[in-house]
């Protein structure tokens, strides 16, 4: 029996939630999302609270049980106020820039990197370039956005240098010692 999964969601104010077959649509103040679980759950809206059951007892099913009840709770708190993750770029010439739909990033690569932006996250570059923020109401969305940008020039553990995602823990290492 899954802990998570038993427990309903709440759907908080100004937040609409509606259930056509398998496809869940939140719709909130900041955004609207759509998602389509698998036939293994059984998903109902009733008494302004989102309740979702296993539609048999196989194993995929009480597995799907629980992740069903997480996407659903971050739809609802995305919608909500968004999700946002921070990115700093280090490194002599290393700079984002935007323009319009396209992040335009310099990583020390003999040519620019250009990134295009998916619909419903919005990407804030800061005026010196080297800090960027990924904001969106999908946390997978946001999250994938800012693992690719992570991706082009990830962090290296000499000399500090690349993208590094705020928050994460980038272990240092000592540099090689000369006889």
């Amino acid at each position: 029996m899954s802990r998570i999964g038993k427990l309903p969601v709440p759907i908080a104010d100004k937040v609409k939630v509606s259930v056509s077959g398998q496809t869940v649509n939140v719709d909130g103040p900041k955004g609207k999302l759509t998602k389509t679980f698998d036939s293994d759950v059984k998903v109902t809206v009733d008494d302004n609270q989102v309740v979702i059951e296993p539609s048999n007892s196989s194993r995929q099913a009480k597995a799907m049980w629980g992740t069903a009840r997480s996407i659903i709770n971050g739809m609802i708190i995305g919608v909500t106020e968004p999700y946002k993750k921070q990115l700093e770029i280090e490194g002599v010439g290393f700079k984002a820039n935007l323009q319009g739909n396209i992040l335009d990033l310099a990583l020390g690569y003999s040519h620019e990197i250009k990134y295009p932006i998916p619909a419903g996250v919005t990407v804030t570059v800061d005026k010196s370039g080297t800090k960027i923020d990924v904001e969106g109401a999908d946390k997978q969305a946001v999250g994938q956005v800012a693992a690719d940008i992570y991706g082009y020039y990830p962090v290296e553990p000499y000399k500090g240098k690349g993208v590094k995602i705020v928050g994460r823990y980038v272990r240092r290492k000592e540099g090689k010692k000369t006889g």
